[in-house]
């Protein structure tokens, strides 16, 4: 028997696995006991990744060749990966010399590797020449990443997850941690163990498991986090709980909003957000005079209208009180996939670039242009994850290039996306998985490695990047992602006058000029991993010094410069931000309602959540009857009055509309 070290893929704590295997068949996984995640702890789903491995599992759901569709709803034939990726080629490079690079565009996800979304935002704002690329991290933590660049000025969480026990408040809100993040939920409970005077608020729309350890339960109506964080710095105004000389010597913007929240007096804020207003008394003064306050927020927060306002709000208080850059303080988004923040890092999101730069920024763009050796790279923002369905149901965009997603299943509006996948000229799905309902989409299906056979890094919520490792080979004719996209790429390039399809003309190159330089030249995982970390140097994410090498060692945080020893454990207790002027910015929040007026028709608000045992759209954890032990079947939850007055019963069957 073969051990392997790994990191599971599963949510965004990144915990550590051992991946057991005989010969090519993995045979057993266990947490990591030297991993600084979970320190061997492994949830439901981490624990049965064997199972989900299985050789009897692979062979039912596994993509293992590349298939070509003639026609589509036609059954999909088995092609060579030299045909596949000429048809590829081809296609796009037609495309654009029809319609101009704008017409393609590329949706990727947060469970690929750092590797895989470096390539691809490369070959579609160095090579193509679009910023058409977004990733479905877009639906959960583009919110997250606006909120802490609009207020400390960069998207970086300036905590770790040793703060839980350092911690003398937490404050968890718009996250059931004991479902979807259940290992680091393991490591509040002990801390609440150890430390008997640490107090918990909690606060969600639903009663969840989370509640249980809660000392305050705050059940606000959905959408009205604006309010309540508004209605607590207000209380902290008239009590004098602020940090005033923090405020002054590290922060910008405070009269604004201190002018704002004085409309938000616990009286309209305990009304509008449906809860006691000794609660909100309460949650004020546990937040602000605790020695250590520890903000916890997920999707509650983040796949919302007003998500970034939410985050804001809610950092805003964190700076008003002072709870930031220091041990057990500070405001800390969990991220949702294992890989969401990797993907940030890269910028391989629509409006992002490389190493935290901005699309908007000259300069950043010239920086990356040079480092990838082209002229320039595009100004104009792509489409966002919805924006570019809604552009390939318009027919503005033709061709879509969908990798490790499955958005015929999990994006919003239904209706409207799998118009677009059927009015695309050309929809290439690469995928570890035959089962989604997107490949019955794809003219194109090109087969993808999946966990336990890939190589690369990932980093989790607190900025610490780990080393995912394969234990077996390959199976099949798959490939990993990042080499998929370097030979696509390497072809594309034999088919333009230079590099950048945007440059006119958009001619083929004659096959006697001699060859270009290829950009993707990129023999190893490793090779692209330190181009990534060249991108860093002198950013704040810099990694220049995180090799392949050291990263063997351990996991390590960022930043961690070239020469530096370790990376850093908690950002900002200087007091400086990385802003122009060094100072943290307030930003002037305003509660705004949901925009669905109520009516009688529509008496509820719906809100969505997490299944403990099952991971997204279930194409890995749904192969597992045992995973459906705890939630067997979709369910609906309302509060018990409500139910009595519709004289609903527990199991009943219920219809939804909207």
């Amino acid at each position: 028997m073969t051990e392997t070290r790994s990191t599971c893929p599963y949510c965004g704590v990144g915990c550590g696995v051992i991946i057991q295997s005989q010969a090519d068949q993995i045979t057993g996984v266990r947490g990591d006991p030297d991993h600084p995640a979970n320190f061997g702890r492994l949830c439901t789903k981490g624990a049965t990744l064997a199972l989900s491995a299985s050789s009897a599992v692979t062979q039912q759901t596994r993509l293992l060749h590349p298939m070509q569709r003639l026609r589509r709803r036609d059954a999909a034939q088995r092609v060579s990966w030299d045909s596949a990726l000429g048809f590829a080629s081809d296609s796009f490079a037609r495309i654009i010399r029809t319609h101009g690079p704008d017409a393609v565009g590329f949706y990727i996800s947060g469970q690929l590797l750092t590797e895989d979304y470096y390539v691809f935002n490369k070959l579609a704002k160095g090579l193509i020449g679009t910023n058409n690329i977004d990733s479905n991290s877009r639906l959960c933590m583009s919110s997250a990443v606006a909120g802490y660049k609009q207020t400390l000025g960069a998207d970086a969480p300036p905590t770790c997850y040793d703060d839980v026990k350092h911690a003398q408040c937490i404050f968890i809100v718009g996250s059931n941690t004991a479902t979807a993040h259940p290992i680091l939920f393991r490591r509040i409970e002990d801390a609440k163990a150890a430390n008997p005077a640490l107090k918990i608020i909690f606060c969600d729309p639903r009663r969840t498991d989370t509640a249980e350890i809660a000392d305050l339960y705050l059940p606000i109506l959905p959408g009205t986090d604006v309010s309540l964080f508004n209605g607590m710095l207000h209380i902290m105004l008239w009590e004098g709980w602020l940090d005033t000389a923090y405020i002054a010597a590290h922060t910008s913007g405070f009269e604004a909003l201190k002018t704002t929240v004085r409309d938000y007096t616990p009286e309209l804020v305990a009304d509008t957000c449906g809860i006691k207003k000794e609660d909100l008394l309460t949650a004020a003064r546990l937040f602000a005079t605790s020695a250590a306050t520890l903000s916890l927020y997920c999707q509650g927060l983040n796949q919302s209208s007003s998500g970034t306002a939410k985050n804001a709000a809610l950092i805003n208080l964190h700076l008003a009180t002072a709870q930031i850059g220091k041990p057990g303080a500070g405001p800390f988004s969990l991220t949702g996939q294992p890989n969401a923040m990797g993907g940030r890092e890269v910028g391989g999101m629509a409006n992002l670039l490389s190493a935290h730069r901005d699309l908007a920024n000259p300069e950043h763009r010239a920086e990356v242009a040079a480092l990838w050796g082209v002229p320039s790279v595009p100004e104009k923002p792509g489409k966002t994850a919805v924006e570019m369905f809604q552009a390939a149901a318009d027919g503005e965009i033709k061709a879509l290039w969908i990798a490790c997603t499955n958005p015929a299943q999990s994006m919003p509006d239904q209706a409207l996306v799998r118009r677009a996948l059927e009015r695309a000229e050309l929809v290439i799905v690469q995928e570890a998985f035959a089962t989604t309902a997107t490949c019955d989409y794809a003219d194109l299906l090109l087969p993808a490695t999946t966990w336990g056979e890939k190589t690369g890094t990932v980093s989790n919520s607190e900025r610490r990047i780990s080393r995912v490792r394969p234990a077996v080979a390959a199976p099949g004719e798959t490939r990993h992602d990042w080499s998929i996209a370097v030979a696509f790429a390497q072809r594309l390039e034999a088919l333009l006058p230079g590099p950048g399809l945007r440059l006119p003309p958009f001619g083929g190159r004659s096959k006697t000029e001699a060859p270009v330089k290829s950009l993707f030249n990129y023999p190893t995982a490793e090779a692209v991993w330190n181009e990534h970390r060249e991108s860093t140097r002198g950013r704040d994410l810099d990694i220049t010094g995180m090799s392949y090498a050291l990263l063997e060692e351990a996991p390590q945080q960022w930043p961690l410069k070239e020469g530096d020893a370790a990376g850093k454990v908690r950002l900002y207790e200087d007091g400086i931000f990385p802003t122009p002027d060094g100072k943290a910015r307030f930003v002037n929040t305003v509660y705004r309602p949901v925009a669905e007026p109520r009516e009688p028709r529509f008496p509820f608000s719906l809100t969505t959540g997490r299944l403990r045992d099952q991971w997204h759209g279930m194409s890995r954890t749904g192969t597992l009857g045992r995973l459906f032990g705890h939630v067997a079947e979709p369910a609906l939850q309302m509060n018990a009055q409500d139910m009595a007055r519709r004289l609903l019963k527990e199991g009943d069957l219920v219809h939804v509309t909207s």
